[in-house]
This record gives C-alpha cells, sequence and structure tokens, in this order.
C-alpha cells in the first residue's frame, strides 16, 4: 500500500470535509502504517510542511505554556471562522500541531468548541505518547479552544 497523501496539512476552506470527516480521514491515513516507527516518521514528515510562522509572533504571548517544547500559536478569524497557524521546536510536537490544525483550523467558533479530539485514541496516540507530550498536546487543544470560546 502506498503512504496517505500529505496534501492536508492546509487548513481546510470553506469546501472542505468537516472536522468530523477530518479525524475520519487522518484515523484511515495512520492505518496505512504497520508500525509506530512509520506513524511517527508520518507526523514528522506532516509537521515538516506547516506553514511558514512569522518570527515575529514567536513571542511570550504566543507561546503554549504547558508544553515542554517551545510551542507558538496565533489566531485570526471571527465567531465563522478560525484559522489557526502554530510551530513548535519539535519535529514530532510540529506533527501534532498539522493535526491540530486539519481538525480545527478553518472551522466556526462553535465547531471547535464542540469537536472533541477522538482522533487522538483512534491512531492510537493516546498510548504512544510520553507523558509530557500528552501533556503538551493537552495544552495547545486547550489554547485552540478557549480561543474559540473567547468568540462565542
Amino acid at each position: 500500500m502506498n503512504a496517505p497523501s500529505e496534501s492536508h496539512v492546509a487548513a481546510p476552506d470553506s469546501a472542505a470535509a468537516s472536522a468530523d470527516a477530518e479525524q475520519v480521514a487522518i484515523a484511515e491515513e495512520f492505518s496505512f502504517f504497520s508500525d509506530w516507527t512509520e506513524r511517527y516518521q508520518y507526523l514528522i514528515d506532516l509537521g515538516r510542511k506547516l506553514p511558514p510562522f512569522p518570527e515575529e509572533q514567536k513571542t511570550e504571548a504566543h507561546k503554549v505554556q504547558g508544553c515542554q517544547s517551545q510551542v507558538w500559536l496565533i489566531a485570526e478569524g471571527d465567531r465563522a471562522r478560525l484559522q489557526f497557524c502554530a510551530i513548535s521546536d519539535s519535529a514530532i510536537v510540529s506533527g501534532l500541531i498539522a493535526l491540530l490544525l486539519r481538525v480545527y483550523s478553518g472551522r466556526p467558533a462553535q465547531e471547535i468548541v464542540d469537536t472533541e479530539p477522538r482522533f487522538i485514541e483512534a491512531i492510537g496516540l493516546a498510548k504512544h505518547l510520553s507523558p509530557t507530550r500528552s501533556n503538551g498536546l493537552s495544552a495547545m487543544l486547550g489554547v485552540i479552544k478557549a480561543n474559540a470560546r473567547s468568540f462565542l
């Protein structure tokens, strides 16, 4: 089987599938890989394809607290459509960011708040991330949802 396409790293546009459909697609992509070495490599590859993050935005105000790695995240938009941009100094964390952006970026604030990250369990991430990476993933998700709640 061929590896899944990595074209989904960019935030979805208005014609894109719902957040739930994105989560199903992520689970299907990860099912192509037989072991976690391949899955980690795929995560790293996804992280490498993140859009550039503006250097001037790498400030304390945009830093995600609770991550062992350095993570910066910014949100732009309004209640109808929030766009997120993020980056990390860690390759695997950048891959996690790419997955979060697929699910949450470009969505209405209410959909972001209502969408639980079921893909984490579906692809086995919950069992294969270190406690510090799991905490960082929770912190990033918390910042995304807090931004969305601020528009409601």
